[in-house]
């Protein structure tokens, strides 16, 4: 198989959803297994002949996870698939009290207070989220956004073959994104929201993408973020980096960085498609 997941994160951030999202890319899920035969399952995976995209353990679902116990099961995998990945997800205190109170849901670890609960469990996972191949913050994005970063991130592997690159363009007045690598600022190029018949459009229209790409500025801009990622990757790669995310923003997250993200992943040759966080703020 290609890939071995391990899933896990603060309770709320968007388990469910991860899982659904793998299965549609024709992943093998494994939902709440206990930790002691997820190894064992993966030996009999990595013996069968499954044809699957990979194979993703969603772990902690319904209740506490030992943090010990899981980092000793991504190293056995490890030894059986050299890319055993942990997925970590990760979401604000505010978004996930807003979340639990919202479905009404008793949060896994027990606490006097639901923000106790959060607190406990997040000092808890601290662990993992450091040792976390990736980490997703849900927090600003919602339930579709999130299955769109999944796909992205995980249908295809780009020209720099082993180390998956993703492209997020944003918006600052929405927050810089927590969950990238690399953080790019386009807000200096001139802004089409200020042209009447562009303010509608967004970076991926032809006329707006025009517009932004023409100006010396942006050249500029592009030729030196490329160079400067094109010996990037491949040194990431070389250190055993298995993902890098690199983020795009300018004021709103519609216009100039949305045309640059894309243009980037053109001259990168990049095939999975650009997170355009904001574009529809």
């Amino acid at each position: 198989m290609s890939e071995v997941l391990l899933v896990t994160g603060m309770s709320g951030a968007g388990r469910s959803t991860v899982s659904a999202a793998l299965e549609d890319i024709g992943w093998f899920v494994i939902d709440n297994l206990p930790l002691e035969l997820i190894v064992r399952v993966g030996e009999l995976a990595s013996a069968g002949s499954l044809d699957y995209a990979g194979v993703a353990f969603i772990v902690g679902r319904s209740g506490r996870v030992q943090p010990d116990a899981l980092l000793a099961v991504e190293k056995e995998l490890q030894h059986m698939h050299e890319n055993a990945k942990i997925l970590f997800l990760d979401a604000p205190d505010d978004v996930l009290i807003s979340r639990f109170e919202g479905n009404r849901r008793r949060h896994p670890f027990p606490a006097p207070t639901l923000a106790d609960s959060i607190a406990g469990e997040r000092a808890l996972l601290q662990s993992i989220r450091d040792a976390a191949d990736l980490v997703f913050d849900t927090g600003s994005i919602n339930t579709n956004q999130l299955r769109s970063r999944i796909v992205e991130t995980f249908t295809e592997l780009n020209s720099m073959d082993s180390l998956r690159v993703s492209l997020v363009s944003f918006g600052y007045s929405n927050g810089i994104p927590r969950d990238v690598d690399l953080v790019f600022d386009c807000r200096f190029l001139p802004n089409p929201h200020w042209v009447e018949e562009l303010r509608p459009l967004s970076g991926l229209d032809e006329a707006v993408a025009n517009y932004v790409l023409e100006q010396e500025p942006a050249q500029h801009f592009l030729h030196d973020v490329v160079q400067l990622l094109e010996w990037q990757i491949p040194a990431f790669a070389k250190e055993g980096k298995s993902y890098l995310s690199v983020a795009i923003g300018c004021t709103g997250g519609r216009h100039r960085s949305v045309a640059i993200a894309e243009e980037i992943r053109r001259r990168l040759h990049i095939k999975n498609a650009v997170f355009h966080r904001d574009i529809a703020r």
